[in-house]
């Protein structure tokens, strides 16, 4: 079976002491491609270094984390936009609205978020939506964008099935991850009440690792954990959750 991890950042310093074994259990568990999406303007070296170790393996993404948005904050995103600009990426992410770590910069987040999205739109490029309690906010920016042509990933969809299924008519895919173990967990709701087809896996290395790794660092190569349990709530074998998440996940990213 051969998987895709839409959403990891194994580039942080959580991974240095053993980036080696990491890459091995990586593809020991047959995890055949990772989406990195940046975070901020410091870290566009360390995705770029991550590429060129493995470029077959790793594919990167260039954004500005809502949570990095501060004042100055347009120093930053143009440092951001020029990169897009000058080279390849595969999307435009991480990006969005975070309003659980600080309320405080809503409106430059808005901002940051809106000019972010429309540059992916004027290339044709998917977007990776981070949307921490603020899921009418980003939703509020994308009507006001007003555009038949999106397309991307909500990024650790917390959210009800009757907000996946707006988003899914928006023209983006549901991020699945290791949420999904976790007991008691009301994503496995939304699982159930969405189509597969609409789904794709990420692990968000280091964080969020699944049963029974919860609490410890995660990485990429548990994903078939994430793809075991979605095949039990989908009530379809892993190989087929391996199979149409993998083709989603290439098609939005034109691996």
């Amino acid at each position: 079976m051969n998987f895709v991890d839409t959403h990891a950042h194994i580039y942080l310093s959580e991974f240095e002491n053993d980036l080696d074994d990491v890459i091995k259990r990586i593809k020991k568990e047959g995890i055949k491609k990772i989406i990195l999406p940046n975070i901020d303007s410091a870290t566009i070296s360390l995705v770029n270094s991550l590429v060129s170790k493995d470029n077959g393996l790793f594919v990167p993404l260039m954004g500005l984390h809502p949570t990095y948005v501060k004042d100055g904050f347009e120093e930053e995103l143009k440092i951001i936009l020029a990169e897009l600009q000058a080279n390849f990426y595969a999307g435009v992410g991480e990006v969005g609205i975070d309003l659980y770590w600080d309320k405080t910069h809503i409106d430059y987040q808005k901002i940051v978020f809106e000019k972010q999205v429309r540059f992916a739109l004027d290339r044709s490029l998917p977007v990776i939506i981070h949307s921490r309690d603020a899921f009418i906010e980003v939703i509020d920016v994308l009507k006001k964008i007003n555009s038949h042509r999106y397309t991307g990933i909500f990024h650790a969809f917390s959210g009800t099935s009757e907000q996946a299924a707006q988003v899914i008519e928006m023209g983006f895919e549901i991020g699945i991850g290791g949420v999904v173990t976790f007991k008691n967990s009301s994503l496995q709701q939304v699982v159930q009440n969405i189509d597969l087809n609409h789904i794709v896996l990420e692990t968000d290395s280091p964080y969020l690792a699944p049963v029974p790794y919860r609490g410890k660092r995660n990485e990429s190569s548990y994903i078939p954990l994430i793809a075991q349990k979605i095949a039990e709530l989908k009530n379809r074998n892993m190989a087929m959750v391996a199979e149409i998440t993998t083709e989603t996940a290439c098609k939005l990213f034109r691996l």
